[in-house]
């Protein structure tokens, strides 16, 4: 999961908002991978089981949201992807 939001900038945004956009995605993905490897040691000392299930049940949530609103972009320019958004 760590490379979608490098994957997306680099497919679907504007060249005069990249930087920022970037920045805030890049903060955005260590945040929540500080947020799970805090997380992880109090969730498995309650359950093993039900913090795997925990991460099974947010992966499932993010492929299906990869897969459904996530455009494709092989074989499209870069204007063509930003005129689908519109």
């Amino acid at each position: 999961m760590g490379p979608i939001p490098w994957i997306i900038m680099s497919e679907i945004l504007p060249v005069n908002i990249k930087g920022l956009a970037g920045s805030v995605a890049t903060l955005a993905n260590w945040f929540i991978a500080w947020v799970v490897t805090v997380t992880a040691p109090l969730l498995l000392s309650w359950s093993s089981e039900g913090t795997f299930t925990l991460y099974m049940i947010m992966s499932a949530f993010t492929l299906i949201f990869s897969a459904s609103l996530v455009p494709e972009t092989k074989g499209k320019t870069l204007e063509e992807i930003q005129w689908s958004f519109r």
